[in-house]
Parts: structure tokens; sequence; C-alpha cells
């Protein structure tokens, strides 16, 4: 059996600038501020007896041919790394599955990839994995999804990350130092709905043109951002979060609604400099900055979970691989 684990991730700022209708369009590219986070998916690989396959996550596919696999994820990874036979797959995650605004479709994809990859016996970069997952998951799966999850899945850290209009993209390290501050002057607070990011994907997407100027200003808040990080400028960083967050709901049409901007009030109220949805949105994890004993009063206060924005500084990493080959 070997085992895989891979980070989710949180953006700062900059989200949206990586969806290609955008970098694409605009001659300085895509930008997005994020870090990875102690947050993880695990992918295990494991020999089966025979040829079938059994691949178990919030179900259990059990079939002959990989062609036949629901999870289309699994079953274009399969085709790509050409481990198609003989093999059960499980996914396990720290989070809830889908709809969270971390990045877990892409992450799954990534993690899957590197898994197999190792199985069949080839070492395979950072950036392989990245490029890789970008093409299953937009280019053969055709999702209305930008690159910034597959990056931070695969490299970790707390990083810049470009989108040139080429298809390039530059992942640029941020100093390691800030981010051993992060977990006690930021948390992600759950809102306790899940949804969909694909409609309101789309639908941001169609409005990218006339919405050039609000992504402009987010792009130029990822390099603002970076710098108020690097300095500790934590209080600024907030208030940046929240006129991000501002921008954003202007993006599309059901990004927030009366649940989502009811406990962000809650959360000002409580003493959060600022904040903002992660995500498409809808739901899933909203991101605030707490100065000191902030966090402590969320948890006292509201039912909400609430996680520490404790950092991953290694990305998608095989962590067990005892198959004795």
């Amino acid at each position: 059996m070997l085992i895989v684990r891979t980070p989710v991730r949180v953006s700062f700022c900059g989200g949206g600038t990586d969806l290609p209708a955008f970098y694409k369009n605009s001659d300085e590219g895509g930008l997005v501020t994020s870090t990875a986070l102690d947050a993880y998916i695990y992918v295990t690989v494991n020999k089966r007896f025979d040829n079938s396959i059994r691949l178990s996550y919030s179900q259990t596919e059990n079939v002959d041919d990989f062609e036949d696999l629901k999870h289309e994820l699994v079953r274009e990874a399969m085709r790509l790394t050409g481990v198609t036979s003989g093999v059960e797959i499980t996914t396990i995650a720290d989070i809830p599955g889908q709809g969270t605004g971390l990045g877990s479709s892409s992450t799954v994809t990534v993690g899957l990839l590197h898994a197999l990859h190792t199985y069949a016996g080839r070492e395979v970069s950072s950036q392989q994995l990245a490029e890789e997952a970008c093409k299953i998951e937009i280019e053969v799966l055709g999702q209305p999804i930008g690159k910034q999850d597959q990056y931070a899945a695969a490299y970790g850290g707390l990083n810049q990350i470009r989108f040139n209009s080429d298809d390039s993209v530059d992942v640029i390290a941020l100093d390691s130092t800030a981010s051993s501050n992060l977990g006690s002057n930021f948390c992600l607070v759950w809102t306790g709905l899940t949804r969909k990011a694909s409609s309101i994907l789309e639908q941001q997407s169609r409005n990218t043109a006339s919405k050039m100027e609000q992504l402009e200003a987010m792009r130029a808040q990822a390099t603002q951002v970076s710098s108020l990080i690097e300095t500790g400028d934590f209080s600024a960083v907030g208030e940046l979060l929240g006129n991000t967050w501002e921008l954003k709901r202007t993006l599309a049409d059901g990004i927030s609604n009366p649940e989502i901007d009811e406990l962000y009030d809650k959360l000002m109220q409580l003493g959060c400099t600022g904040g903002k949805l992660l995500g498409a949105g809808g739901g899933g994890f909203i991101l605030v900055q707490t100065p000191a004993g902030v966090q402590q009063k969320i948890s006292a206060n509201l039912p909400n979970k609430v996680i520490p924005l404790n950092p991953d500084l290694h990305g998608s990493t095989l962590i067990l691989d005892d198959r004795g080959e």
C-alpha cells in the first residue's frame, strides 16, 4: 500500500483572476496570493488480487473496467497515468468533501495523480502534478474552474501564483517566516453550508468581460496582501480581505446569501478586522483576521467550527510506501 497526503488551500486575494476568461485577456495576466492549509486529503492505492478495481470515497464502486467508474476524476487520473486495473483506491478527507471553498476537488486530483504515478514507479514534480491536474479538470472534463487550486495543492507553502496569458504559471514563494504567524492571526469559520461551485463559476466566467475593472482591482490586492503578510501587518490584511469580499460579491449572483451575511456580521462584532468567504461562494468557510483573543471569543460565542490558519509547507507528499518493491 502507498499513501499520498495533499493539502487544501486558502486564497487571500486574487481569486477569479486565475480563470482563463480573465488572465488570457489581461495584459498582466492573473495573480493569486494563497497558502496551503494543514488540512489534507489522503489517497491510498493498494494492489488487488485480481484485475478488478475497487474505489472507496463517499461511495464505493467495484468495476472490472476503469471506464465504468462514475468518479470522473479517478477515471481520468487512471487514464492519464496508465494505471487502469488491479488496484484498490481510497480517498479520505480531513474536511467535508465538497463545497468548502478550499479547492478540495483539485486536491483530490493532484493526490490521485501523485499516488498513481508513484504506484507505476515514476517520480513526478510539483509542476507536473499541477499541470496534469489542470489538464484533467479544465481540458478533459471541461470544468469552469481556474488554476490556483491545483498549484497550491501540488506545491504547498505560502505563495504568489501568476497566471500568464500564454497559459504558463509561475509559483513565487513568499517569506517562509510569515507562515509561522498565520495560525494565531487568522482562522477559518465554517458556515455550515455547502454548494457546488460550478454554476457560480460558470456565471462568473461569462461575466468576466463586464467585470474586468473589479478583477483588475482584485489582482492588485493580491500584490498588496503579499507585502502586508510579509511585514506582519495583519490588521491591514483583514481590512483588505473585507474590501476583496465586497468586490467579489459583485462578480456573480449567489456568491453570498442572508445566512452568510449574518454570520459575517457576527464575526465582525466579535472583533475580527475583516474577512471573506472562500472559494466560489454560496457556502463553505469564511476566512477572518483575528486580533489576540478573538479566535477564543468566536469559539465561545458561536457554534460554528473554527480552524486556525496553520499552513502546510510541503504540498503533495508520499507519506507511506510499504509495498516492499
